[in-house]
């Protein structure tokens, strides 16, 4: 082979490369390079030992119930997580339905600005997002309604990821972040003027706990609404199958134990909110919300190849082929159970605090 065509082939290899991973590599909302994955706060060379330590919590079920281990269970999931998700997912870590004729991007916004516009704020209000993650929902929800958004995350790396993205986006003075616990939130009581949380209050291990906290902080008369993950009532314990899915779904997603569809409303009630209105958003005629995730496997697969590639030669942390490859597995668990109905991420319930009622402590 003469110089030239040695050159050329070159040329085209470190092209391909480049395509392969600076450009079907990043996720739709770019933000975050395949060539910057990295174990969050964790350090690269304890990636993988924070992952296996993630799973030893299911070989102790009962410790996953319990208020005090699921914080540090959670912060470790969303450690490990973030990046994989902001790459290959996005700035929202939630589902929506499918639309005719809009991409996934434009049917993410639209249902966060569904949760806005249903909690009836007015430009300048002050709104909680409980459970923001990387802020991604917070963002169009204040562009949307320009009302001032407080997110609250566990997770420290997540925070700084949120406010660097609301500061490139223009919306930092509408936008703040805050890193806590939502069970235990350092807000004063009766301080927002409504709340919404998107896919995020199933990591509580006890939802009227969330859902206490949110009560106290809201004023009297404020609506707060809250999309849910559950099983439907085409769940059945006694069907092998069916706890598979759920179960793989759990572990896959930091979840302490999925919920009936008909324990939210309960929850509600027994910390004092009154029921609005509750229904799940991914009936029809609403279309799958997880067609995304079917015709996301071949990006899995090539996004899979690109990270073992990656961790082999030292840019990833070595767990991170790990890590991806357990996602890999919980978005198949999430697609039988959109399949099959018996798994809604996006079970909505609209609740209200009641304009005389005390605040919850």
């Amino acid at each position: 082979m003469d110089s030239l065509s040695l050159f050329c082939t070159g040329a085209l290899l470190a092209g391909g490369l480049y395509w392969f991973v600076c450009v079907l590599g990043p996720a739709e909302q770019k933000g975050k390079r395949a060539v910057d994955l990295s174990g969050g706060s964790i350090s690269a060379e304890k990636v993988r030992d924070n992952y296996k330590q993630y799973w030893s919590f299911f070989r102790r079920p009962k410790e996953i119930e319990t208020a005090e281990k699921v914080p540090d269970f959670v912060d470790t999931f969303y450690n490990l997580v973030t990046d994989i998700y902001e790459w290959g997912w996005g700035q929202s870590f939630h589902f929506s339905p499918s639309i005719p004729g809009k991409s996934h991007r434009d049917a993410t916004r639209l249902h966060e600005e569904m949760a806005v516009d249903l909690i009836d704020v007015k430009p300048g209000d002050r709104i909680l997002d409980v459970g923001c993650g990387v802020g991604g929902p917070m963002r169009a929800i204040a562009a949307h309604s320009r009302a001032k958004v407080v997110g609250i995350t566990i997770n420290d790396y997540q925070v700084n990821r949120a406010r660097m993205h609301n500061k490139k986006a223009g919306l930092d003075s509408l936008c703040e972040v805050v890193c806590g616990n939502f069970l235990e939130m350092p807000f004063q009581d009766n301080s927002f003027d409504g709340a919404y949380s998107i896919e995020a209050t199933c990591h509580a291990p006890k939802l009227e706990d969330v859902y206490a906290e949110v009560f106290r902080v809201l004023k009297p008369g404020s609506l707060y609404v809250s999309y849910e993950w559950v099983t439907t009532e085409k769940y059945r314990a006694d069907n092998p199958e069916h706890v598979e899915v759920i179960q793989g779904i759990e572990r896959g997603d930091a979840l302490p134990g999925l919920r009936r569809y008909s324990d939210i409303a309960e929850a509600a009630k027994k910390v004092g909110f009154e029921i609005v209105k509750e229904k799940d958003l991914a009936k029809p005629p609403s279309l799958p919300w997880w067609t995304r995730l079917k015709m996301g496997r071949i990006a899995y697969w090539r996004n899979h190849i690109l990270v073992i590639v990656l961790a082999a030669i030292g840019i990833a942390p070595k767990g991170t082929v790990d890590v991806h490859d357990m996602l890999f597995k919980t978005a198949d668990y999430l697609t039988r159970g959109g399949d099959s109905g018996i798994f809604s991420p996006m079970h909505m319930i609209l609740l209200r605090k009641p304009k005389e009622a005390p605040s919850k402590s």
